[in-house]
């Protein structure tokens, strides 16, 4: 029994989507700005999905930029502003955002620009005044991500979106962990520019849109066409455009997830040496990021594999680094618990009785990989927590956020058969 649990990495397909798919490529297969009536038969069936998109978000039609996904809707927003915006030559993001968002502003740093990084608190939220405090003349754009896709997080964006549009400054957001997930408006919430990816939301990978309020200066960062109202050159992934549009009509079974999410939160909570990272209230409802004291996530997420588990142990789009995460850095998380951090992130599929299974086999590998660490959690009298940290043959020497560190320096992670 295959147990899918990387739904922030990319969904599966919907069935129904699926069937879609079939049925729009054997029946609409010509290109949408061809002048014939099959070409305009396709077109109409893309007005139709960017209509219904965009009333998902309070959009208008016209707001609506199909894209590839994520990637190069972030890399739109940001870098279009920039080409539309010579005089100024100031950004702000957050030190938590997706590596995209990340590598833009290093880029832009290396031709001029400056960028501000807003930090967080320990349970990964924002502090929406040093946002503020930050604003300057110059500045262009704020893009702060809706929900963080490691530790699900989810940030104060209308309060952000107020500050922006009181300084007149733009406000980008990467909604690609929160579009289909949380209520969305974008004049609610006084969004500018949102990013959006289609395979988050079982739809198919390869499309997502960007929304580009009326009215805001941007040029085209892939020229050739006309269109996408002369906004992204290239003949449109009509196929996933369709797809996109279907999946939105599905039922994303948020009262389902959310308790299972709640039973296993739970069950993490009760074992001895484990923590969840990011805030247990304001929190994607299908995302759990948990970490476990003295052992290595990678060995968990490869022990959980052979069972047919499928977790992971951080971004997908920074997994190949095995480095510590950048996000459980920024909210200080003790560096013996960062490295035995897996991320579970829930899906349709998911139910009580798959997840009672995770739990048993979780505790199962925790175990193991305990017992062959050289950290060694130990109830101890006097310890307050419960969970002291003893390295083998040594003597406990004080104790530093909720662990007792030994004599002996603590070994890096990597040494002895680690990463």
């Amino acid at each position: 029994m295959e147990i899918y649990l990387d739904n922030a990495a990319t969904t599966k397909v919907d069935k129904r989507v699926l069937k879609e798919i079939i049925n729009f490529s054997e029946e609409s297969y010509a290109n949408p700005s061809s002048q014939h009536n099959l070409g305009a038969r396709v077109r109409k069936r893309i007005d139709e999905a960017r209509e219904k998109l965009a009333n998902s978000i309070g959009a208008d039609v016209s707001e609506i930029i199909f894209t590839s996904g994520g990637t190069e809707s972030n890399n739109f927003a940001i870098k279009g502003l920039t080409n539309s915006n010579s005089t100024k030559k100031h950004i702000i993001t957050s030190t938590i955002e997706h590596p995209s968002v990340l590598k833009i502003c290093e880029t832009l740093e290396k031709s001029g620009y400056e960028v501000d990084y807003v930090g967080v608190n320990k349970e990964g939220i924002i502090d929406v005044e040093d946002i503020s405090k930050k604003i300057r003349k110059d500045t262009l754009v704020v893009s702060i991500m809706h929900a963080n896709n490691e530790i699900g997080t989810i940030q104060p964006i209308k309060e952000i979106g107020e500050i922006c549009k009181n300084k007149k400054v733009y406000f980008h957001c990467d909604a690609v962990q929160s579009f289909g997930k949380l209520a969305i408006d974008v004049n609610l919430l006084n969004i500018d520019l949102m990013s959006v990816s289609g395979h988050k939301v079982n739809a198919p990978k390869g499309v997502g849109f960007l929304y580009v309020r009326l009215g805001t200066k941007i040029r085209p960062i892939i020229d050739g066409g006309e269109q996408e109202f002369k906004l992204r050159g290239g003949t449109e992934n009509t196929v996933g455009i369709i797809a996109f549009a279907k999946a939105m009509e599905l039922d994303n079974y948020e009262d389902n997830i959310r308790e299972v999410r709640d039973f296993m939160v739970d069950e993490f909570l009760k074992m001895d040496g484990a923590k969840i990272n990011g805030s247990l209230s304001e929190r994607l409802y299908n995302n759990i990021s948990v970490s476990f004291f003295g052992i290595e996530g990678e060995s968990l997420m490869l022990m959980l594999d052979d069972e047919e588990i499928f977790v992971s142990t951080g971004s997908a789009c920074a997994s190949h680094k095995l480095e510590e995460s950048y996000v459980l850095s920024a909210i200080n998380a003790d560096e013996l618990y960062v490295h035995g951090t897996i991320r579970i992130s829930l899906g349709k599929d998911t139910n009580l009785e798959k997840a009672k299974f995770v739990i048993q086999k979780i505790k199962e590998k925790v175990k193991k990989l305990r017992d062959i660490s050289p950290f060694k959690l130990e109830k101890e009298k006097g310890c307050g927590t419960g969970c002291c940290l003893k390295k083998e043959g040594s003597a406990p020497l004080g104790v530093t956020a909720g662990v007792t560190r030994t004599s002996e320096e603590v070994p890096q992670i990597g040494e002895g058969g680690g990463k």
